[in-house]
C-alpha cells in the first residue's frame, strides 16, 4: 500500500482539549489505588491544509490532564508544517524525533507525561492515515505489506529480542489463512471480558445485578478489583464466583496495591476461587518482582497480567523475557502510540506470551479493538484473543465500539474510532464546559485550582 500523495496534507493545526467526565460520583473505575477517578482524556485534533482531520487521545483519571495537555502543546513544534505523507514515509524516524528531542526527552525519556503526550499526537496521526486510506485502522494495518508495517517501528533497544528482519519474516510466515481470519473478524468479531461488575466502589447489590446482566449478555470472563482488605476481597470475589458459577472465568486486579511477598500471600488466600490471573500485583516497574510472583503462583494455576502502566517497549521487553507476565496488557495510550504498540505485539509473539489489551477508560475500548483485530489477522491467531470491556463513555464517540454476545464487532468506518461529538466537548471540556460549570455552581465539585485553570 503506497504512502498517500503529498498534495494538501501539510499539517496546519493541532488542537488539544482537556475532556473530563464525573465518573467518581458513582464509583465507576474505582480500585485499590484509584479510589475516585474522573475518567478523562487529552483530546487531540490534527488538521491538514486540505481540511482533513485526525483525532487522537490519551486517557487520564482527572487531575493531571492539564499537565498532559500542556506537554502536547509543547510538542506541536515537531509536527506543525510537516506533510503527513512525509511522516508516514518515515514514521519510525518521525517517532524517534518526537519522543527523543534532546531537551524534551529529559522529562521522559519515553515514559510518563512526555510519552502520554506523544501518544495523543501519534494516535491522531494514525487516525488521519486510516481516514486518508478510507479504512478502519485495523484494516489499514492488516493490509500493509510486512516491510511497510515494520518500517513504522523504532527498533532501538529491542533488537536483542527481535530485529527488523525477524519482524518482517514473522509477518510473512503468518500470511497463510489471513484473508479467512479477516472474514471471520468482519462476521464474528473478537471475544471480550468485562470489568464492569468489579469496581471497588460498587455495592454488593449492584455487583450481583451486574453479574446477572453480563451473564445474559453472553460474557464468560469477569474481573474484580482487589487489594484493600483480604476479608473484603474474599467476600466480594465469592459474591462474583457464586453469581457466575464455576464454569465461567474469574480474574482479579490489585492495581499495584501490594509488595511482592504480600501479593503472593494474598493471592494464595484467593486461590480457592480459581482466578485465572492477578493483574498488576505490585509496582508496574518491578520486573523481577513480577517474575517472583509469577513463579510462586504457578503451582496454583494463577497467571500474572500487567502492562497498562508499563512505560515503554523496553520495559515490556524485560517483562516478556523474565517470565514476569503471562498476559501482556498493552494500553493504546500509555506508550508511544500505535508504532510502539506494534513492537510489543511482535515481541510477545516471538516469546509466546498472550496479549490481552487493557481497556475501559475514555476511548480505550474504541482503540484497542483495532489493535487486537490486527493482531488476530496478522500475528497471533491461536489464543483466546480477549479484550477488556467496560461500558463507559462510548456514547460520546461518532464510531463507538459495538459489543454483541460478548464480542467486539469489527469497526467498519475509516479511522481509529477516536472522534468525539462536538457537543461532548462543549459539555465536558474542563474547566469551562457547560456540565463542569453547572457542577461547580451546584457544589458537586470544587472549583478548579490555579494549575487546572491554565487550560481555560
Amino acid at each position: 500500500m503506497p504512502v498517500p500523495d503529498r498534495k494538501g496534507l501539510k499539517i496546519v493545526a493541532i488542537d488539544v482539549k482537556d475532556v473530563r467526565f464525573p465518573t467518581s460520583l458513582e464509583g465507576h473505575g474505582s480500585d485499590a489505588l484509584h479510589t475516585d477517578p474522573n475518567y478523562s482524556c487529552a483530546y487531540v485534533t490534527t488538521r491538514t491544509e486540505d481540511g482533513r482531520q485526525g483525532f487522537g487521545l490519551t486517557f487520564t483519571c482527572g487531575r493531571g490532564t492539564e499537565v498532559v495537555v500542556l506537554a502536547i502543546r509543547s510538542m506541536k513544534r515537531f509536527v506543525l508544517g510537516k506533510n503527513a505523507a512525509d511522516i508516514y514515509a518515515d514514521f519510525a524516524g518521525f517517532w524517534r524525533a518526537l519522543t527523543n528531542d534532546s531537551q524534551m526527552r529529559w522529562i521522559g525519556p519515553e515514559k510518563g507525561v512526555a510519552h502520554l503526550a506523544a501518544a495523543g499526537i501519534l494516535n491522531s496521526l494514525w487516525d488521519l492515515w486510516a481516514r486518508i486510506e478510507n479504512k478502519p485502522l485495523w484494516r489499514l494495518l492488516a493490509d500493509m505489506e510486512p516491510e511497510e508495517l515494520v518500517s513504522t517501528i523504532d527498533f532501538r533497544y529491542i533488537t536483542d529480542v527481535i530485529t527488523k528482519d525477524e519482524a518482517v519474516q514473522l509477518l510473512k510466515d503468518k500470511r497463510a489463512g489471513k484473508e479467512a481470519r479477516i472474514k471471520q473478524l468482519t462476521e464474528n468479531g473478537i471475544a471480550c471480558y468485562t470489568t464492569q461488575v468489579g469496581w471497588m466502589g460498587y455495592s454488593d447489590k449492584m455487583v450481583k445485578e451486574l453479574c446477572n446482566k453480563y451473564l445474559k449478555l453472553g460474557f464468560t470472563h469477569f474481573k474484580v478489583k482487589v487489594g484493600t482488605s483480604i476479608e473484603d476481597d474474599l467476600r466480594r470475589c465469592n459474591l462474583v464466583r457464586e453469581a457466575i458459577g464455576d464454569k465461567n472465568t474469574l480474574m482479579v486486579d490489585a492495581n499495584q496495591a501490594w509488595s511482592v511477598n504480600e501479593a503472593i500471600d494474598w493471592m494464595i488466600k484467593l486461590a480457592p476461587l480459581k482466578p485465572m490471573w492477578i493483574e498488576e500485583p505490585t509496582s508496574p516497574d518491578d520486573v523481577l518482582g513480577h517474575a517472583a510472583i509469577s513463579k510462586a503462583l504457578k503451582p496454583y494455576g494463577i497467571g500474572v497480567a500487567t502492562g497498562e502502566m508499563c512505560a515503554n517497549r523496553v520495559m515490556f521487553k524485560q517483562f516478556l523475557q523474565s517470565g514476569g507476565m503471562q498476559y501482556c496488557q498493552i494500553d493504546s495510550a500509555r506508550i508511544g502510540g500505535v508504532n510502539e504498540i506494534l513492537s510489543v505485539y511482535l515481541m510477545a509473539e516471538k516469546l509466546k506470551v498472550e496479549v490481552v489489551p487493557h481497556a475501559g477508560g475514555v476511548g480505550l475500548c474504541e482503540m484497542v479493538q483495532h489493535l487486537q483485530m490486527w493482531n488476530y489477522a496478522s500475528v497471533c491467531y491461536d489464543t483466546m484473543g480477549l479484550i477488556e470491556y467496560v461500558d463507559q463513555q462510548h456514547e460520546h464517540f461518532f464510531d463507538p465500539c459495538v459489543v454483541k454476545n460478548a464480542r467486539y464487532m469489527a469497526p467498519k468506518k475509516p479511522g481509529y474510532s477516536t472522534e468525539m461529538f462536538p457537543e461532548t466537548i462543549e459539555k465536558f471540556k474542563y474547566p469551562d464546559g457547560s456540565e463542569w460549570q453547572r457542577m461547580f455552581k451546584e457544589g458537586i465539585f470544587p472549583s478548579p485550582d490555579e494549575a487546572e485553570l491554565v487550560n481555560s
